[in-house]
C-alpha cells in the first residue's frame, strides 16, 4: 500500500521560509511524475513544482525563483524548500506521485497535506 506523507506545514511571516517533506512508503520516487500541488481556500488547486514525465522541473509562475523542488534518494523523500514567502502562498500543499501514461504524468498517489499559512 502505498502512502504519502507530508511535513513541515506551519505558520509564518511574509518574507519567512519553510521547507516542506514529503515521505513515501510503499513507493521509490522515481525522479518523473511526483510533485507538489496547492490548493488555497475556495480556489482550484494548483501544480507548484513537479518533475516532469522527462524528469525536468517546472514551476508554477507564481512560485519561480522562490521555491525549490528536490529529492533525496536516500531518503526517499520530495522536498519544497519555499523562501520569500507571501500571504498568497498560504493553501493546503500536498505531495503527488504517479507514473507516465502516453505523454502526460498520471498522478495515482497523493498525501493528505500540510496547512501553510503566510501573514503580512
Amino acid at each position: 500500500q502505498v502512502q504519502l506523507a507530508e511535513s513541515g506545514g506551519g505558520s509564518v511571516q511574509a518574507g519567512g521560509s519553510l521547507r516542506l517533506s514529503c515521505a513515501a512508503s510503499g513507493y521509490v520516487f522515481s525522479g518523473f511524475c511526483m510533485g507538489w500541488y496547492r490548493q488555497a481556500p475556495g480556489k482550484n488547486r494548483e501544480a507548484v513544482a513537479v518533475f516532469n514525465i522527462f524528469g525536468s522541473i517546472w514551476y508554477g509562475e507564481p512560485v519561480k525563483g522562490r521555491f525549490t523542488i528536490s529529492l533525496d534518494n536516500a531518503k526517499n523523500t520530495l522536498d519544497l524548500q519555499m523562501d520569500n514567502l507571501k500571504p498568497e502562498d498560504t493553501a493546503i500543499y500536498s505531495c503527488a506521485a504517479g507514473h507516465r501514461r502516453g505523454d502526460a504524468c498520471e498522478y495515482r498517489y497523493w498525501g493528505q497535506g500540510t496547512q501553510v499559512t503566510v501573514s503580512s
